[in-house]
């Protein structure tokens, strides 16, 4: 029997757009330009939803003997192992290589394709993608 693991948004990157969130709130409520107050104000919103959807979908991926639950901001969702299919995607764009994780789960006629970039895990997901092969009954 093998001990959950987890993975989420690093907390730090989550208090960041919280913190930013507050300063560009803060500056939007002071500030006398109209127009700044406008582009501030979309800055603000756009802050406010990273941080939330950084604290709401804690843990993003839990994986466990029975299967992999993925959290999303509709709810958590249990996937069983032999329903999902994992995938390291790499692309290539603007000279830099960047890897996603995609967990591919086709139950009958439904299927849903779930990607994972490095913020929404906290760390490579490379490194995730070996947990998985090698947790994988």
């Amino acid at each position: 029997m093998n001990p959950p693991r987890s993975w989420s948004p690093q907390p730090g990157m989550v208090g960041l757009a919280w913190g930013l969130a507050a300063v560009s709130l803060l500056v939007t409520i002071i500030g006398s330009d109209p127009t700044g107050r406008v582009f501030l104000c979309l800055a603000t919103l756009l802050l406010l939803a990273l941080g939330a959807y950084g604290t709401f979908v804690r843990p993003r991926l839990l994986v466990d003997d029975s299967g992999l639950t993925v959290r999303t901001l509709t709810g958590a969702r249990l996937l069983p192992w032999h329903e999902v299919k994992v995938r390291l995607a790499r692309t290539r764009r603007l000279g830099r290589e960047t890897a996603t994780l995609e967990l591919d789960w086709k139950r009958g006629e439904d299927e849903e394709l779930f990607v994972f970039t490095p913020m929404d895990l906290g760390t490579d997901p490379r490194d995730v993608a070996d947990v998985l092969h090698a947790l994988r009954p």
